[in-house]
C-alpha cells in the first residue's frame, strides 16, 4: 500500500526513502521487483523514461538511469549501493504510468483498491 500511496503523492517521496532505507537490504530487492512489476501492471511507457529520470533526482548517468533508458529493467539484482537510485527512479515511473492510467481509464471511477486509497 505504501507504493501506491507515494504514487499518488499522498506521502511525501522523502517519507518513502526513510521508509525504504529502513528495511532489510533482502526487502529493498523485493520493493524493487514489486515496484516493476507495478509500472508493468500502470502500462508504463519507455516514452515516461526521461521524466522519470528528472522526477527521480537522479543522474542520466547512474546505472539505474542507464538501464532504464534502455527499457532494462532487473534494479533489484545491482550493488546495494544502488537501491536507493532504483527506488526513487522506479517510484517516479510508477508514479507517471499510474497518474495517466487513474485519468485516462478509471477518472470515472474504478474498482481498483489501491486507486480508492484515503487522503492522509
Amino acid at each position: 500500500m505504501i507504493l501506491n500511496e507515494l504514487a499518488q503523492g499522498l506521502r511525501p517521496v522523502a517519507e518513502g526513502v526513510v521508509w525504504f532505507e529502513g528495511l532489510s537490504e533482502d526487502d529493498r530487492r523485493k520493493a524493487l521487483h514489486a515496484l516493476v512489476l507495478f509500472c508493468g501492471q500502470a502500462r508504463a511507457r519507455e516514452e515516461d523514461v526521461p521524466e522519470s529520470i528528472a522526477r527521480s533526482g537522479i543522474r542520466p548517468t547512474h546505472t539505474p538511469a542507464v538501464m532504464l533508458t534502455k527499457w532494462r529493467f532487473g534494479m533489484e539484482a545491482l550493488p546495494a549501493y544502488e537501491l536507493t537510485k532504483s527506488f526513487r527512479l522506479l517510484l517516479a515511473l510508477f508514479s507517471i504510468a499510474d497518474t495517466r492510467r487513474r485519468t485516462l481509464y478509471c477518472a470515472g471511477g474504478c474498482g481498483h483498491a489501491w486507486h480508492n486509497l484515503p487522503a492522509g
